[in-house]
């Protein structure tokens, strides 16, 4: 069988392959087949039995993990079978997260380890609570502007259309356990979002016999609520 997304061979054993267990853990789980070439050909280990001993203790030590790991044998050669399963908690390796893609191992960085970790603590970026902005920056217009579209359309109870911002907000559960704004509010109903987040625009533009040809371009921002509006 040929090395994919859940199988990986090695020849021999080196204290670096705990970051392919690393990117196991971190992905869909998998198998790391020691004394196995990369064609798939058992060649075998001639350590086996120490083996059985340090890899389990080096895993637990470094990685926090407890793996079943098999004694296997084929044409009279023995190799190990290391079962990784799906870890539903973030797996570091010398202070790197490590995933699986594809046959290949990658270390996250950046946006996508942002992200990663966010997944792994059953969070996403909307969910979060916003660096520092406070309740006073939340418009009350677009709260207002929400609420009756809801009220209109029947989505939302009329109970809340005289509610304060803070009822409003804790009902749409767009405040923290700490009543910290969520990223999330502050998209949909923050005075100026792109205060905080930058890149949260909308770019139109009107082109004329092909792509290079531009007769027009403007730049939308505001919340979510006044942008849908503007860009209309």
């Amino acid at each position: 069988m040929a090395e994919n997304q859940n199988i990986e061979y090695k020849e021999s054993w080196r204290d670096e392959y705990l970051g392919w267990i690393c990117a196991f853990a971190n992905s869909q789980g998998g198998k790391l087949y020691i004394g196995v070439n990369d064609k798939g050909e058992v060649v075998g280990v001639s350590n086996s039995h120490r083996l059985l001993e340090d890899i389990p203790n080096k895993i637990v030590t470094v990685l926090g993990l407890v793996c079943d790991i098999n004694l296997l044998t084929e044409d009279g050669k023995e190799y190990l079978e290391i079962v990784v399963e799906a870890s539903n908690v973030p797996i570091s390796f010398k202070g790197e997260y490590h995933v699986r893609s594809g046959a290949t191992k990658q270390v996250l960085k950046g946006t996508s380890l942002q992200y990663f970790l966010l997944k792994k603590n059953g969070l996403s970026w909307d969910d979060i609570a916003s660096t520092d902005a406070t309740i006073d920056f939340v418009d009350r217009k677009a709260i207002e502007y929400f609420l009756r579209k809801g009220i209109e359309s029947g989505r939302i109870s009329s109970d809340l259309e005289n509610e304060s911002t803070q009822t409003v907000l804790e009902n749409f559960r767009l405040l923290t356990p700490d009543g910290k704004l969520k990223n999330a509010a502050v998209l949909m109903f923050g005075k100026d979002p792109q205060y905080y987040f930058p890149g949260v625009q909308f770019k139109i533009g009107s082109f004329g016999a092909d792509d290079t040809d531009l007769i027009f371009q403007d730049i939308i921002e505001g919340n979510i609520l006044q942008m849908a509006d503007k860009v209309i």
